[in-house]
Order: C-alpha cells, then structure tokens, then sequence
C-alpha cells in the first residue's frame, strides 16, 4: 500500500538504500548514494530525505556516526510496492527444469527433494512443509492379490502421487472377489476426504460383498492410514548452515537459538503456518511477522505448491536483509515447476523462458 507522505524522490532513496543494504549489509550513507546510484539531487538533500525517511520509520540509525539501513517498515514497503519482479534468465530456468526430473510418488521425498532445490537455488536454508488440510481425496483405487490371505492395495492420489499398502485378510480369497471389492471402493470411495468415509458407505460395501464382508474393514483401515500419512504435518529443512555466511547470524546466542527452532521442527512448522498464504500463493514474513523473537532478524518466504489435490509449500529462511527479488522470482519459478509435474495448475511459472522473450533478467543494480 502506498503511503502518500512519500514522494517519487524518497520512495528512489529508500528503494537505492535497501537495494545497496542488500548487497554489502552496511549502513549507507548520503555520500555513497550521490555517488553510485542514478539519484541525482546533492548529498544534503539525499541527507534530510533519509532523515525524514527515518521519522516515518522506514529507516533505521544504527548509530549516530552511521548511514541507514531499512526498519522491518521499509522492507516491507519495499517488497509490496518497490521491488521489480524478477525475470529468471533462460539458463535459469533450464536449470530449474533440469533438477526437477525427478519422479518421486511419496509426500516425504518430495519435501525432502523440494526443499533442497530451495536451498541450491537461492543460497538460503530450503524448507518444505505440508501443513496438514484433512482434504486428501484418491482418485483411484487399484489392487493385486500377493497370497491368498494378502493383496497389495495402490491408492491414487493423483497419477503421479500413488501410495501402496499391503492388507492382511482372515481368510483365503480368489483374484476374482479382490477385483470385486476394487470395483466398490472405486464406485463408492473416490474423491471423498477421510471424514467422508462414513460408516454406512462402509457397512453397505459390505453388504453388497456379501459372505465376503470380511475383506473390507482391512481395506478401509489402510485407506484411512494411507489418507492420514499423505496429510500429516511435516516440515523438511535443508543447509541451515548457510545462514551462517551472513553477518546477521554471528551473535552466537541468537544463532543458537534459531538453530534449536529449525531442529524442534514442530515449532518451527507452527510458527510457519500461522500465516495465510496469499491470493498469488506467495507469503513473506519479515522479522517480527514471525511472531516469535527469535526469528526477529529473519525473513521466511515460501509459495504454495498443489500435488495432486494435496497442497504444501516450498520456500527459504534467510536474513531480513535478502535478495527479494530474485528469491521471490527463483521461488515462484521451483514452485510452478513442482506444481507442473504434480498435475497442478500455476500460471505464475514460466515453463521454458522469459514471457517477455528477453534473454537476460531485471536484477536491480546488476545483481
């Protein structure tokens, strides 16, 4: 949202002031504006804007002698209205693409694999989650008799997310009474959640299997396992270490601390999903947004990705100082990857290159 107290000139100031801040996470001063940026008034004026800047609080004086550096204020300002959508080079992409051919059917691999992706990509630790929705619905049933008294159950999420659990029976059964109870479960248990299973679906697929009753509660029992696997809350994290290259984690105390959070996942995974994901599937929290002290100096940005019905997200954890655009924009990029060979639907991510046909991206100040 724009704040009409600032004018063209200090929303350039401000824009220049964490843009360099990005870059070299020092303070920036007036002089080094006037002199390495496209601001042409004098270094007085640049002066009394960032001065007046800081009245509003969108910037912060670490110390007298200092120059600025953005409050959790100005980041925020920056990313909603200032910052240029980042345009991921060809190269970019293909590399994107080139890492995503993998084909995993299992909700754990592919947080685990989603969320390294996320920490190659951007430098930052990588973090997948999957919050939990009880909204899993199969689209398919099918089955495969192993002995007499077993068969190997294949529960289809999505065509390319299937689950298999192998059923105990109490008695001996024929190929032909297995491909009978596949049959019902497909006509009577598909694209339903959990709690849509209900009991008398249940007790009338048993009457209709008849002497054969006994086939269907183990069945449902692996159902519902199989449903609650695929949507329970679990979180991966990858190259915590990472955070350790910048400047903003050498307090020994509060990297500590931090660290404890990304190990405790379950608080980490609590703190994450306070936040409502965005209409653009897109979230960013910036320091006290986390809405836990230890995460005061960080950043989380992460996208919304659909697998198969199943949504979880991938994103990163980094310094409040961050390269936003180009997070952002290698997020988004992943994300709609993801989605893509999930069978989702993201128009956000651009498949082979730039819409724009151009080969190099918009990386402010050369970055």
């Amino acid at each position: 949202m724009k704040d009409p107290r600032l004018s063209q000139r200090k929303m350039q100031i401000l824009k220049a002031v964490v843009d360099a801040h990005i870059v070299n996470g020092e303070p920036v001063g007036s002089k080094y504006l006037s002199q390495s940026t496209q601001i042409t008034c004098s270094p007085a004026t640049i002066r009394n804007e960032m001065a007046e800047l800081e009245e509003m609080g969108y910037l912060e004086q670490p110390h007298a002698s200092a120059g600025r550096v953005p409050s959790e204020l100005g980041y925020r300002f920056y990313v909603d209205t200032l910052a240029r959508q980042y345009s991921a080079t060809k190269d970019e992409i293909a590399e994107i693409n080139e890492r995503l051919r993998f084909k995993l059917t299992e909700m754990d691999e592919i947080l685990s694999e989603a969320s390294k992706l996320a920490a190659s990509f951007t430098n930052y630790t990588g973090i997948a989650f999957h919050a939990g929705t009880g909204k899993v619905r199969v689209e398919k049933y099918d089955s495969m008799l192993i002995t007499p008294k077993s068969f190997l159950l294949v529960v289809m999420i999505s065509d390319k997310l299937v689950k298999t659990k192998t059923v105990q029976l109490p008695f001996s059964v024929t190929a032909e009474e297995l491909k009978r109870l596949t049959d019902l479960l497909n006509l009577f248990l598909v694209n339903l959640t959990s709690d849509e299973i209900t009991m008398p679906l249940i007790v009338r697929i048993e009457q209709i299997m008849g002497e054969y009753g006994g086939m269907v509660h183990p069945a449902i029992k692996a159902i519902y396992e199989t449903m609650n696997e695929i949507d329970t809350a679990d979180i991966k994290v990858e190259g915590v270490t990472k955070l350790l290259q910048y400047p903003e984690y050498s307090d020994v105390s509060k990297v500590r601390d931090l660290f404890s959070m990304i190990e405790e996942k379950d608080k980490l995974l609590d703190v994450i999903s306070q936040h409502t994901v965005t209409e653009d599937g897109i979230n960013i929290c910036i320091g006290a947004e986390n809405e836990s002290d230890v995460m005061s100096d960080t950043t989380v940005i992460f996208k919304q990705v659909d697998v198969g019905g199943s949504r979880f997200a991938v994103g990163v954890i980094g310094p409040k100082r961050m390269d936003y655009q180009k997070v952002i924009g290698m997020i988004t990029q992943l994300a709609g990857g993801l989605t893509r060979m999930y069978g989702g639907k993201d128009s956000a991510a651009l498949p082979d290159g730039n819409t724009d046909g151009e080969d190099t991206p918009d990386k402010t100040d050369g970055r």
